[in-house]
């Protein structure tokens, strides 16, 4: 059974429970990408591992893969626990929107070190973030940021530069057509059944792209900007992954 076992760092991204002491979890690991394993007897109230593995806790975890599709769970420590973001209900809901869109993104056990060190540093600004009162945690700023670097990372990230459909340059861009891979002029648009794509939400997503996630929150995204953000990030999912994400919708 050698090289069955191994260790490395992981994120909790979802956790779900299986029988009367078990829980499932989906983990994105520095060492393989994501990886599904079970930790059995983590309900129970001795458990050593309980606190350690809640949704967003970023751990060292030491794995077993057995014959079945779920390896589990022989040693944890924690790393940091984003306790802060997990008990603000705004920060809960922008981490859990970030956590579903690695899990759809990057579904396979194949390593990613920059996709695993993008979703560790989100996590880290997330716990000092001050979402504003009243806003929606899926036109968060650093929200929007996060997803868009990840479509970048997942080779998906839309064409922003020039018309995506007929490559005209220095030309108004109207629209985001994602049969075309990207934003279009003015005449593409209607050929491409574009959405409409103004040029303050190009701008807006180009700035988030751009800034460190650190540095989401003073891009200058407007509610308008945001949205349009947003549009670009959802018909990306669906049209490149078939996909959409729950917690965009709840």
């Amino acid at each position: 059974m050698a090289g069955r076992s191994y260790q490395t760092e992981a994120v909790v991204l979802r956790s779900f429970r299986l029988g009367e002491a078990d829980r499932v979890l989906h983990l994105y690991t520095l060492a393989h990408g994501r990886v599904g394993a079970v930790a059995k007897g983590v309900r129970k109230t001795k458990s050593r591992f309980g606190a350690r593995l809640e949704p967003l806790s970023h751990v060292e975890i030491a794995l077993h893969r057995g014959s079945g599709d779920l390896q589990t769970v022989t040693g944890v420590e924690l790393l940091r626990s984003h306790h802060e973001a997990r008990e603000d209900y705004a920060r809960l809901s922008i981490g859990l929107i970030g956590a579903e869109a690695m899990l759809r993104l990057f579904a396979e056990e194949e390593g990613n070190p920059r996709a695993f060190q993008a979703l560790t540093r989100f996590l880290e600004v997330l716990d000092e973030l001050a979402p504003a009162a009243g806003a929606r945690p899926e036109l968060d700023p650093l929200a929007l940021a996060f997803q868009l670097k990840l479509l970048w990372l997942a080779g998906y990230l839309p064409h922003l530069t020039s018309c995506a459909e007929c490559g005209a340059a220095e030309v108004p861009l109207v629209g985001y057509a994602p049969r075309a891979g990207g934003a279009v002029c003015r005449p593409c648009a209607g050929l491409t059944g574009a959405l409409g794509l103004a040029s303050a939400g190009l701008a807006g997503i180009e700035a988030l792209l751009r800034r460190p996630l650190a540095e989401a929150g003073s891009a200058g995204v407007t509610e308008r900007t945001a949205r349009d953000a947003l549009m670009v990030i959802t018909s990306s999912y669906e049209y490149h992954g078939g996909f959409r994400l729950r917690t965009l919708s709840a």
